[in-house]
């Protein structure tokens, strides 16, 4: 099997339906490992999200976006950014890549603002970010139909692990013991509509360039496109990550990066204007874009160090451990307090 790659963007497109029944998983996982050293990206095609699944969620988001300002804020997120459940209005979040100092996030948060609303969920039974959720009467199935996608995610999001671990020539088993509380996340994200030159310009923003913090991400988006991700060969060089009907994206986040020790990569991306633009009058609008990414974390009473076969303590092979053990909630946690 030679993976295809999705033009201008080096990006492998990968069949994983003989991972998922069996028939050859060796190949299908060294080609998801070789796509993740080399840009830290992979499309998957017959990834086991069935389609009608990912229409009704696209539909639950579309049909929760568009009420009514006043009934979203219903189910505020808090202030705090380590509290990431509940509902974000447009300018709320601004990402932030590897800054820390109070001072220094003051400053990058008064850049354009990223102009997105988001709704952000996870298990039910967690203890450290309890989920926000719109009052009992409103919006019916909301809840239940996030709910329901949050664990289908996790579910596939599992069986990727298992790939990855048999790529890099361990049991499949080996990531999923770090993965077992479903310490994840399910966004929900709509980017309205907006001037073309003021992105252009960057007087706003739909997603700067960052990188995500977790162990991988799942990303399902509509048909508009503008993700868009650095060229590992090429720093601030972006090229498209367009939508390929029927795949799901995936990338390894900088707890994957940091655990693999650096064998493979958590790619910067950003979303910018689409190819292709509406016209609204005289002004050139970029159309609406909906995306839902699911961030697979592993469990945050968990400490990992790095994956064996890596790294050597022989100074003659020349590839040292390059990090020590962290617990996985002390990671996240520093990485979520900078986005607001």
């Amino acid at each position: 099997m030679s993976p295809t790659t999705v033009p201008d963007s080096r990006i492998a497109i990968i069949d994983f339906a003989p991972f998922l029944n069996g028939s050859n998983k060796r190949e299908v996982a060294d080609a998801i490992l070789e796509s993740f050293k080399d840009i830290g990206f992979v499309y998957l095609l017959n990834h086991g999200i069935p389609q009608e699944r990912v229409t009704q969620m696209f539909g639950m988001s579309k049909t929760f976006f568009a009420q009514p300002m006043e009934i979203k804020q219903l189910a505020p997120h808090p202030p705090s950014g380590t509290h990431q459940r509940g509902y974000s209005a447009p300018g709320r979040e601004k990402v932030t890549q590897h800054v820390y100092d109070p001072d220094a996030i003051a400053a990058h948060r008064a850049q354009a603002p990223d102009v997105k609303e988001s709704f952000s969920c996870g298990r039910e039974n967690d203890t450290v970010m309890p989920n926000i959720w719109l009052p009992d009467g409103v919006l019916p199935d909301f809840k239940e139909t996030c709910l329901d996608f949050f664990w289908l995610c996790h579910e596939i999001g599992l069986k990727i692990l298992r790939a990855l671990a048999l790529g890099f020539g361990l049991d499949e088993e080996y990531f999923l013991k770090y993965h077992t509380t479903a310490d994840n996340e399910l966004a929900l994200l709509h980017y309205p509509s907006v001037s073309t030159v003021a992105l252009a310009n960057e007087s706003v923003a739909r997603i700067g360039p960052h990188s995500d913090f977790g162990s991988i991400t799942l990303l399902l988006q509509d048909d508009v496109g503008g993700l868009e991700v650095e060229d590992p060969l090429v720093a601030g060089s972006f090229r498209p990550a367009p939508p390929v009907p029927g795949a799901l994206v995936v990338n390894a986040g900088d707890f994957m990066m940091r655990w693999s020790n650096d064998a493979i990569r958590s790619t910067i991306h950003r979303v910018r204007a689409p190819p292709g633009t509406a016209s609204a009058g005289h002004e050139e609008m970029t159309p609406e874009r909906y995306s839902i990414p699911y961030f697979c974390c592993a469990d945050f009473d968990t400490t990992v160090d790095c994956i064996p076969g890596t790294w050597s303590d022989n100074e003659n092979e020349g590839r040292p451990k390059k990090y020590e053990p962290i617990s996985a909630k002390e990671y996240i946690m520093k990485r979520l307090a900078a986005i607001y």
